[in-house]
């Protein structure tokens, strides 16, 4: 029945992608052993409760044999029909072209940018070992599950592969398994043109177990795959590589040809790799035996869920303050940060960066499940949980993965997708930190956190040309307006204290990622700043009356704007100063509330933003002023270069003045 099975795997993909007339059937076909093996007879799951805490994870790297998943899927009864086979990259299916997060039951993440699937799952790798060490106590392995991946060679030529696994094989997380669908083709054709490494020789230099399974000497050998799974499995203080040696589009005419990687097979050779495979069933149907077969891993799951509830219920007894912490940590919750006033009370004038470790380091404290660090700029990011009296918060690490403090090493891309993972998995809030300037590098993997709608939080510092000696490869100008552009990304630009404290508390209550963007420079406090900032935009200072004139800037700017109007006053101007640290916050609120913070009646502008103007047109309007950088920055002491670039209150006022004479 084994034999059929697979062969059913291989099937169901092929006809779901010739129906479409879209896909990719090579990895289907050739990596089906692969996925039989683990589904049937490793991978530990149940149908009825996808998301069971102490499931294995499977990971699809990759994510274009998508195809491969659903057809797993739907064997092996996760609600996925024949239907849904049949609308396989069509408008509103649940087979989508790459497996997509939140929309297909069973999919644990969104997959598709190669080398994204290896990183997330080295972060459920995390994840779970944090959690058991956390959680576990003797004779109640509570968090004790494996993470799976599947990835071909373009995931590890994509540099993210390099930087996670490397991260994985220091930090020995030893219940990471990843398969490697090794059939040397890509798009263009063999690998031999861009791709001779041994990549062995690469995992075993970077702490891996390297296991190797010969698919095309001896194709669909479940008995030497299982032999390679129990093996990784033994291994906890590695990260088990396996190997395998695969033909792309087993069974096909084009078998071994990237003339099926990306292409349906077509009519007449879909029908010769029936033939092939000895396949009779009609199109889109399986024998019933092969249903059968497959319930068999389902039943298994489902007692083994039924045996760890018995077993948590067993530990709520015996621990009752842990398995509550654990319920909310699993399930999301937090307390109510509104009514923490601690989190709000700053004195002296600091750089956001600053204010954000005092708002980190107090609600560590409050937020058990908070975990995250940085790219190798903690002691610049600010973004460690230190030490007190009463907590210790380590760092992540062999021996110690109860540690909530991540060194991520100089792995930007990585870190933000290794974050990704840990948020997916469940259990823990997850933070990453760099420089602004390196968003950069993390920017996939922050548009896959938005794309998934999970909430990690992006501390990114020195925002801007108060960089200063560092120079122009070092200064923010264009990352605002990119990050902005992103769909369910909240970018937050703090300009104080209070500010930043809101921003750390819509970050964490909200269902989508944000970017916490902060300065290097000290700014001042301001008296009516707080709670307001979580609606995105609010007047921070106002005039009696109408006001001639709104000055509206974000973070470091709004101190300008603050000073531009005490002078415009001077001279008879009523000046209103805007604080919007998080557009697309203020974009959710009521017309009214919009309409009361910026009056459309008030045509006279200013807008102020160190960074690309492109953000600021929709306030601005058709008699507004900007003052932004519309090059790129220069090497020398900050406040050399605000005046440089028109970033005074001189500037400002000449910019309202001439808003006001349009």
């Amino acid at each position: 029945m084994k034999q059929t099975t697979i062969n059913a795997i291989r099937i169901l993909a092929a006809e779901a992608i010739q129906k479409a007339n879209s896909g990719h059937p090579g990895l289907p076909l050739g990596s089906a052993p692969i996925a039989y093996t683990l589904w049937q007879n490793f991978l530990k799951f149940n149908n009825k409760d996808p998301k069971w805490d102490d499931r294995d994870r499977f990971v699809l790297s990759a994510g274009h044999g998508s195809m491969l998943n659903y057809a797993l899927l739907y064997l092996y009864g996760f609600g996925l029909t024949v239907d849904d086979l049949k609308n396989f990259r069509q408008l509103g299916s649940k087979t989508p072209g790459h497996p997509e997060y939140g929309h297909t039951k069973g999919i644990e993440t969104t997959t598709g940018p190669l080398g994204q699937g290896i990183a997330n799952a080295v972060g459920m790798a995390v994840a779970e070992a944090h959690l058991a060490a956390k959680f576990n106590r003797e004779g109640f392995p509570i968090v004790d599950h494996f993470t799976y991946a599947l990835c071909g060679d373009g995931c590890l030529e994509e540099g993210i592969s390099y930087e996670a696994c490397s991260f994985a094989g220091t930090h020995e997380l030893g219940k990471l398994i990843l398969f490697y669908d090794d059939n040397d083709i890509t798009i263009e054709g063999n690998t031999d043109i861009t791709f001779k490494e041994d990549v062995a020789a690469r995992f075993k230099a970077q702490n891996w177990q390297v296991l190797k399974v010969d698919l095309v000497a001896h194709p669909d050998n479940v008995l030497m795959l299982s032999n390679a799974i129990r093996k990784a499995q033994k291994d906890l203080k590695h990260p088990t590589i396996i190997i395998c040696k695969t033909k792309i589009g087993y069974g096909t005419p084009l078998e071994g040809s990237h003339k099926c990687h990306g292409s349906p097979l077509g009519e007449e050779n879909l029908q010769k790799t029936k033939e092939k495979l000895g396949w009779t069933s009609a199109p889109f149907e399986v024998p019933e035996e092969v249903l059968k077969h497959c319930k068999v891993a389902g039943r298994r799951g489902a007692k083994k869920e039924r045996a760890w509830k018995a077993m948590f219920a067993e530990y709520e007894k015996a621990y009752p303050e842990l398995a509550k912490e654990y319920k909310a940590a699993m399930k999301g919750e937090i307390v109510d940060l509104t009514t923490c006033e601690d989190l709000f009370k700053f004195e002296k004038p600091m750089a956001t960066r600053q204010t954000s470790a005092q708002v980190l380091q107090k609600i560590a404290a409050l937020v058990p499940s908070l975990m995250g660090g940085s790219a190798d700029l903690a002691p610049s990011n600010l973004s460690n949980m230190k030490d007190t009296e009463s907590i210790t918060y380590g760092d992540f690490a062999p021996g110690s993965y109860e540690g909530r403090n991540m060194h991520f090493g100089i792995r930007e891309h990585a870190m933000a997708a290794i974050a990704n993972g840990m948020q997916l998995h469940g259990g823990i809030h997850a933070y990453c930190s760099t420089f602004f300037i390196f968003s950069d590098y993390c920017k996939h993997a922050m548009r896959l956190s938005a794309l998934m709608n999970i909430p990690v939080v992006y501390i990114l510092t020195h925002d801007s040309i108060g960089v200063g000696e560092d120079g122009p490869t070092h200064e923010p100008v264009e990352q605002l307006i990119a990050l902005r552009s992103i769909p369910n990304m909240k970018v937050y630009r703090p300009a104080d204290g209070k500010e930043t404290a809101a921003a750390w508390i819509s970050a964490l209550n909200g269902t989508a990622p944000t970017a916490l963007v902060l300065t290097r420079q000290n700014l001042p406090q301001y008296e009516n700043s707080g709670l307001a900032a979580l609606k995105g935009g609010y007047v921070l200072e106002d005039c009696d009356g109408k006001p001639d004139i709104l000055l509206i800037a974000s973070g470091s700017e709004v101190e300008l704007c603050v000073k531009a109007k005490a002078k415009l006053a001077e001279e008879g101007v009523k000046a209103r100063v805007v604080s919007m640290p998080c557009f697309e916050e203020f974009e959710k609120q009521s017309e009214k509330y919009k309409e009361s913070v910026l009056p459309s009646s008030v045509k006279a502008r200013v807008c102020v933003e160190a960074g690309s103007p492109y953000s600021w047109y929709k306030y601005a309007g058709d008699k507004g002023e900007i003052v932004a950088m519309t090059t790129f920055g220069a090497s020398g002491p900050a406040p050399k270069l605000f005046e440089k670039f028109g970033f005074t209150v001189e500037n400002v006022v000449e910019k309202a003045k001439l808003s006001l004479a349009k």
